[in-house]
């Protein structure tokens, strides 16, 4: 039997449970689990703010795992065998179809009505499909990718969902060389952002967020200046970052927050002509009141919201990754460890924001 940590309902307690050993189609994998991140969104499901999870679900989206077994000859995304021993990870988006109006015509798959998502979309009641237990079930037709040796897996899930995810809204935002950057948020999304457009080359990037440890590793990560919400006023945040862009506001800002507020603040520190990059409603947190004549009409403002990711920003993040770790070290990102027996715990610390990221290592002793 297979300990998983399992989400019942919202607003209770996870609870381990036991689940029969997974049974391999043609095409399949049965990893065990090295690593599983917890984020934000985990919260929102403990919460009940996603609309129609099929509870009792397995949380755990983001994942490293070993290869246990497949389903035959099964190959990674650069087309190698997987063999067992192999690390690897993969996407957690599944089913895209690739046929429907929103693959085909708008090239939108992240829009795409089939997609589903390990850990949020999949019920425990279909078996090992989130990340919380000591191993996952892989789907024939799932985007698996090799982990380097010279990579360690604690840096791939460090990196976590936040490193796609700002990946894609740092592409969205079209931050070039020379750029100035204003990441609203300071989570492992908004930490990516700043950390990912420093790699594109821009050459100012401003951090608006908190709590202080956040923002003090921020600065660890290259950003230029730090404004803490705890200290700083809506006007004094929006005014500070003019005196830093030559009184004009950034060429992109960039809301990670989740905060329906944050949308109105970033659009006044976006200059004329700017654009506005929206990531971080991921959820229905209310509505904010806008004038569009003078917060988007008269400023001839960008506004692109970003929702989700592919194939594409996961493949390609892992590849920054790759590359730049071994003077980055994605793995930092990582502050406490918890075994599945402490999921509860790493799920108030991230919601109280006493962590950077958190990860549940089903390996560890209850």
């Amino acid at each position: 039997m297979v300990r998983a940590a399992v989400m019942s309902t919202p607003d209770e307690p996870v609870r381990i449970e036991e689940f029969p050993e997974p049974v391999l189609e043609p095409g399949g994998v049965v990893l065990k689990t090295i690593f599983s991140e917890v984020c934000g969104t985990d919260v929102h499901l403990w919460h009940g703010r996603l609309a129609e999870v099929p509870y009792p679900i397995i949380p755990g989206h983001i994942n490293v795992g070993e290869v246990e077994c497949t389903g035959g000859p099964v190959h990674d995304a650069d087309g190698e065998i997987l063999q067992p021993g192999d690390v690897v990870t993969f996407l957690d988006v599944h089913g895209t179809c690739h046929d429907c109006w929103y693959c085909d015509v708008a090239k939108a798959s992240t829009r795409c009505p089939n997609r589903r998502v390990y850990g949020i979309t999949y019920s425990a009641k279909e078996g090992l499909l989130g990340g919380w237990s000591e191993k996952i079930y892989l789907k024939p037709g799932v985007k698996i990718v090799k982990v380097p040796s010279t990579v360690p897996p604690e840096a791939i899930i460090g990196g976590g969902c936040g490193l796609p995810t700002a990946f894609h809204a740092v592409e969205r935002g079209g931050v070039r060389l020379a750029a100035s950057v204003v990441v609203q948020g300071s989570g492992p999304v908004g930490l990516n952002a700043a950390l990912l457009s420093i790699l594109a080359g821009a050459c100012q990037v401003i951090m608006v967020g908190a709590p202080k440890l956040r923002l003090e590793f921020a600065r660890t990560l290259g950003v230029d200046e730090v404004i803490n919400i705890e200290e700083v006023s809506v006007r004094e945040r929006v005014e500070q970052v003019r005196a830093l862009t030559g009184g004009r506001g950034a060429d992109i800002v960039i809301e990670a927050t989740g905060v329906p507020a944050a949308v109105k603040e970033g659009l006044a520190m976006t200059r004329d002509c700017g654009t506005y990059v929206v990531v971080g409603q991921y959820t229905d947190h209310g509505e904010v009141t806008l004038n569009p004549h003078w917060e988007i009409n008269k400023k001839h403002v960008d506004i692109r919201g970003t929702w989700g990711i592919d194939f594409s920003h996961f493949y390609r993040a892992l590849k920054v990754l790759a590359k730049h770790n071994a003077r980055i070290g994605w793995e930092r990102f990582i502050t406490n460890s918890y075994s599945l027996a402490e999921a509860n715990q790493a799920l108030r610390d991230v919601e109280e924001q006493k962590v950077i990221k958190a990860v549940i290592d089903p390996r560890a002793a209850f």
